[in-house]
């Protein structure tokens, strides 16, 4: 079923401690048992980690043990008889198959040695820099049924950006979502500043042009364990590490069958269904996987919570519904006048309307706040040795995604209503055409997204061994095609006829209180949007690392390597059915060619001082330093290093710290120098220099032509505290910092305030431009008239509102990790936390301009968040319980300030795990999960942006609420 992270944490921080940490002996005395039951033990008295995949260990009894051990010497002794061996990676004892050195965790790089996320050299771990490591045994005490929910669930995550059930929220279908996937946001530094790889590969991203890593393609059941880096890592991986790396290992290794069902509910509002099969096998020279996902979770209506509305009157907030409804208003005159309920348009006359009276609509009615999902995923994995120090692996995932969602209307607008219309009603006597505010969604449905995502790729290489050197030659190649329908849109060319019509019997009536028109008529004015767009990946890589020559305190080792890759992104489709009667394909965004990059790296470890040295206050040192430069097709060369460090200065106690610098490169859009993407305007803004107020700007828009990679760098300081006087006990702190520079983005939403704000936005405003350069840009083909300023007209200033690298974010904080295993009435037990606190979130939108700290605001990451967790395992039972806290902060979106109340929310989880006694039920797993047992609501944010209100922080908290999951597994 999965791995045993003994004395492991559900988020664990890994840092590099002594090689020889293990070797600290102490006594002994278990008797024959379970040898899972043995392995726990061992990493409870020695306070060191033991993985193990449970299919290793299951049914095997441990013998007995007593005397004098490291913990490495325990394992090994419990070992005996079981074809299993126990090799060192970093501080972490790992259990593998004896037959064959490809299994379980190693399996991803198929070696006998972990390729730990954040480094390039085998066996070691990233050197001071702390990795949050989610195994089978983490995700199956969380309850969480999906890869977005499990990497979601760490308090280093925020929840802003590309999400599924981002449905009309303010952090809604933008993002480039309109696939409705899921990404990782890591520090809160943007969906596209979080890496995500798979088995250390870059799959394509998801989203328009590729604007983020779609962690809903990758089923949770293939997953060996998911690491986390929440630190800068562009030395080691390139682009879009500046907030770190998550990497999902799969599950190469597994051999057997393991099937897996699983429902759940949300209190009967949604429902949720999962089913796996894997099959593994192996033989004498190879091994095979292959595996097979289905899940399905149907949409959560906003219908079945209160508090997603714009009505917030009943929670303290305000009314925000807006003008459109059905029955509408009737404008004539500048004067509303709302139509009667109940009736239905025929007859109806002046009498009956209510004047100087709007009839609101919530936009909410009828609308998803998550989608219904529904995917199939194939995995295929093989290993096969060609020759005693040769072999070949490759492996290749696919995935089928469909979506379907009802969405808050795009577009309201006012409907005309001509005087030949049979329902007309003039409430004025000026017989002229009237306006009628009217909502649609009766007619014809509330508007849809429905579509699919299909991700596919694979790798397939070949790794050599020679002598204690290991070289990895592969190519990886990745497809993502997306594709989404807008329906249920009114046509409004289609509906401009039936309004005009003059028969009863056809003609469009907005006059009657929901759907009052012959069904045919209001088929005729349904519209649509259809979109469709791809991702295409591919890269060669090739790598070798190994020790260059040994020192006292262990090998100096070496890794080096070279990629190449090619990006390409296209917009394939776009058919508009709105505006116009017959379907129209709309120009395709002329996004630029092929980004190709070429990168070399190398990283270097050298273990300074080791125990035999004999060094007070140095038991241990390692530094370590990596660079990497890349070259880029179409914007050049950067080129970033990165150094750390782990010093154990007693046994039980590390310091450690890092210090890299990072990039992500600007994305397709952002490149874009075609036609449609420039704009030039003359435009009039407040002024209060001005003696009448007002002044003219000539405002650029457009992508700069100089756009640079976003820069960052990053540290950390950390300690790591694993006391021999208290076994299992470990605790650990990390604090870090981002500054991160150069961010792309557009100050085009401030124009208003240019010269109001002239200390703010001075750096990207021409005061006194010449009168050439004016005459240069009134002429060029890219000037639009908008607002019909002459050319002869005064132009205090040019504004260069281009997309550009712009605005400075300055971050810092402190991770927490705490783990504390014992025993408990007969049984194993452990308690622990984990835990972000971010000191502030200081952004600058010009180099010059005035720090604001946005944490703790709407909109933007709160400053605590904790998950703390308590477990207890005896025999085949299990236990875990998980409390999850969000402190309060402040909402300022509305006035005054509203102080958001801290939210907690609390998980568990029972399981049964039937022993090799039990016959037939021997491998079967029975879980209970609930997620948020007490059903807590969010709470209450009058959250308010334009047109569009609701009552709770959808970045910042789930409207879900209790979730309620059976799942069954058996291991055959």
């Amino acid at each position: 079923m999965g791995a045993l992270a003994l004395a492991g944490t559900a988020m664990v921080m890994v840092a590099p401690l002594a090689f020889a940490q293990a070797d600290a002996a102490r006594e002994f005395d278990m008797p024959s048992q379970d040898l899972g039951a043995s392995l726990r033990a061992v990493a409870q008295q020695s306070g060191t980690q033991v993985i193990a995949p449970t299919e290793l260990v299951a049914g095997h009894q441990a013998p007995a043990l007593k005397g004098r051990f490291s913990a490495d010497q325990a394992v090994s002794q419990l070992l005996r008889g079981s074809r299993l061996r126990v090799v060192m990676v970093g501080t972490t004892l790992v259990v593998q198959r004896d037959d064959d050195g490809q299994e379980g965790n190693e399996s991803a790089e198929g070696q006998s040695e972990i390729l730990v996320t954040g480094t390039r050299i085998r066996g070691s771990g990233p050197v001071g820099v702390p990795v949050i490591s989610i195994d089978r045994t983490d995700i199956a005490q969380s309850g969480f049924s999906t890869t977005q929910q499990i990497v979601q669930s760490i308090p280093q995550n925020f929840a802003g950006g590309a999400q599924e059930g981002a449905s009309g929220l303010i952090t809604g279908a933008g993002n480039g979502n309109s696939g409705r996937g899921s990404g990782v946001n890591l520090r809160g530094l943007g969906q596209n500043s979080t890496l995500l790889l798979i088995n250390g590969d870059r799959p394509p991203l998801g989203g328009f042009s590729g604007t983020f890593g779609d962690l809903s393609v990758i089923p949770a059941s293939i997953i060996e364990r998911i690491e986390v880096v929440p630190d800068g890592s562009s030395a080691i991986y390139g682009s879009d590490a500046v907030a770190g790396v998550v990497n999902v290992v799969t599950r190469d290794g597994f051999r057997g069958a393991e099937t897996s069902f699983r429902v759940g509910t949300a209190d009967g509002d949604t429902q949720e269904y999962q089913v796996s099969q894997l099959l593994g096998t192996r033989w004498s020279t190879g091994h095979a996987v292959i595996a097979y996902e289905f899940y399905r979770r149907d949409n959560l209506s906003a219908d079945d919570r209160p508090y997603i509305t714009d009505d917030l009157r009943p929670f303290g907030g305000g009314d925000y519904r807006g003008n459109y409804a059905s029955p509408g208003t009737i404008v004539a005159g500048g004067v509303n006048f709302a139509i009667p309920r109940g009736q239905f348009g025929n007859g109806l006359t002046a009498a009956q309307l209510t004047r100087g009276v709007i009839n609101r609509g919530d936009g909410w009615d009828g609308v998803d706040i998550l989608p219904q999902q529904e995917r199939h995923s194939l995995f295929v994995s093989v290993s096969q040795n060609l020759t005693d120090n040769l072999r070949f692996y490759a492996r290749g995932l696919a995935t089928w995604r469909k979506f379907d969602v009802a969405v808050r209307t795009g577009v309201d607008s006012r409907r005309t209503v001509p005087v030949t219309n049979p329902y007309y009603l003039d409430p004025i006597g000026t017989r002229q055409p009237i306006g009628v505010n009217y909502s649609f969604a009766r007619d014809l449905g509330n508007e849809r997204n429905r579509g699919a995502v299909a991700a596919y790729g694979g790798t397939a290489g070949l790794e050599l061994a020679v002598g204690s050197w290991r070289i990895d030659a592969h190519g990886t190649w990745g497809r993502q095609d997306e594709r989404y329908d807008y329906l249920n849109r009114v046509n409004s060319a289609r509906l401009a006829l039936a309004l005009a019509d003059t028969n009863p019997a056809t003609a469009y009536n907005l006059l009657g209180d929901g759907p009052s028109t012959n069904p045919a008529t209001i088929e005729s004015i349904r519209g649509y949007n259809k979109r469709r767009w791809d991702a295409l990946v591919w890269s060669a890589t090739i790598r070798a690392d190994g020790p260059l020559f040994a020192l006292p305190a262990g090998d100096v080792r070496l890794a080096i390597g070279g990629e190449y890759r090619e990006d390409r992104y296209e917009d394939r489709e776009s058919i508009s059915y709105t505006s116009s009667l017959a379907p129209r394909t709309n120009a395709l965004t002329p996004l630029p060619g092929a980004r190709v990059v070429q990168g070399i790296y190398a990283e270097l470890l050298v273990p300074v001082f080791g125990e035999a040295a004999s060094v007070p206050f140095f038991r241990r040192l390692d530094l370590s330093a990596a660079v990497r430069s890349e070259e880029y097709n179409d914007f050049g060369r950067t080129t970033n290093p990165k150094v750390s460090f782990a010093w154990d200065p007693i046994a039980g106690l590390t310091f450690r710290g890092s210090y890299g610098k990072s990039f992500r490169a600007p994305g397709f859009t952002e490149l874009r120098q075609d036609p449609d993407s420039i704009g030039y305007f003359a435009y009039p803004v407040v002024d209060p220099q001005s003696a009448s107020g007002m002044s003219n700007i000539m405002v650029i828009r457009g992508n700069d032509p100089n756009l640079g990679p976003e820069r960052a760098t990053t540290w950390t300081l950390g300690a790591d505290l694993k006391p021999a006087s208290l076994p299992g006990l470990r605790a650990g702190v990390t604090w870090f910092n981002v500054n991160y520079r150069d961010r792309i983005g557009s100050v085009a939403t401030g124009l208003a305030s240019f010269l109001i704000n002239r200390d703010i936005y001075a750096p990207i405003l021409t005061f006194n431009p010449s009168a050439a350069r004016l005459a240069e840009l009134f002429a060029s083909p890219y000037y639009l008239d908008l607002t019909g300023i002459p050319s002869t007209a005064p132009i205090v200033a040019i504004a260069d509102a281009q997309v550009r690298n712009l605005s400075i974010v300055r971050q810092s904080g402190l991770d927490f990790d705490f783990q504390y295993d014992f025993a408990l009435a007969g049984g194993d037990a452990q308690v622990g936390a984990t835990a972000t606190y971010i000191f502030g979130i200081k952004q600058q939108l010009t180099a010059t301009s005035a720090p604001i700290d946005v944490v703790d605001t709407v909109g933007n990451p709160i400053d605590l968040r904790i998950r703390g967790r308590a477990t207890w395992n005896k025999g085949g039972f299990g236990v875990a319980l998980f409390a999850n806290y969000a402190d309060g902060y402040r909402n300022r979106t509305v006035t005054p300030a509203q102080r958001i109340s801290a939210w907690t929310t609390f998980d568990l989880n029972l399981s049964y795990a039937f022993p090799r006694k039990s016959g037939p039920l021997h491998g079967l797993r029975i879980a209970l999960n609930a997620s948020n047992i007490f059903d807590t609501d969010p709470p209450f944010v009058s959250y308010v942006a334009g047109t569009l209100a609701v009552g709770f922080d959808g970045e910042n908290a789930s409207p879900l609420g209790r979730f309620v999951a059976l799942q069954v597994t058996k291991s055959w």
